[in-house]
């Protein structure tokens, strides 16, 4: 099971374009809505997730989470008690954390960026405390992946969907997509 979470102000395109190819992959996949079944986005558009965050609790079929970026919503998905269980119970299972754009810096100021290459949306590096800072697109270091932001969200679900269901579904994936 994968969980992305919606906080308000969350960055589109990050969140759905890896929803998307996840679950074009096969994986399960559940939107995670804070405090709410209906989070708008950083351009104002509603969606509707499949769970609220107070219907979840981390357990054994946990994968991974997704962290979106965008603003207010890195903010807020950093401001949420159990945003911040579910990054704990992935870092004590051995689970994979994912983030994208400014939701990075979540990651450097718990800390688990310490030793990690990771990138970020620019600007955002100063807050990714203790990473070897990289320039592409997405970064995968053992069971954490960052992503620079909206225009690597296709490149990240299928970094995520490799992980996840191999590369040899991913590639399919994305030359199905068209991507190269």
């Amino acid at each position: 099971m994968v969980y992305v979470f919606l906080a308000e102000g969350f960055e589109e395109v990050e969140a759905l374009a890896p929803v998307d190819i996840l679950r074009r992959s096969g994986i399960e996949v559940r939107t995670v809505g804070i405090n709410s079944n209906i989070i708008r986005g950083s351009h104002s558009i509603p969606v509707i997730t499949d769970l609220d965050i107070n219907e979840v609790e981390p357990d054994d079929e946990l994968e991974m989470i997704v962290l979106p970026g965008g603003m207010p919503g890195t903010l807020n998905l950093e401001a949420n008690e159990k945003v911040q269980s579910f990054i704990d119970y992935c870092v004590e299972n051995d689970k994979y954390i994912s983030a994208i754009c400014a939701a990075p810096s979540i990651l450097g100021h718990k800390g688990l960026l310490n030793g990690k290459t990771a990138t970020c949306f620019p600007g955002f590096e100063k807050e990714l405390q203790g990473a070897t800072l990289s320039s592409e697109l997405v970064v995968n270091d053992g069971k954490i992946t960052t992503a620079k932001g909206a225009g690597a969200a296709i490149k990240f679900g299928l970094m995520l969907s490799s992980l996840l269901a191999g590369k040899e579904k991913a590639d399919a994936l994305e030359a199905s997509l068209q991507c190269k």
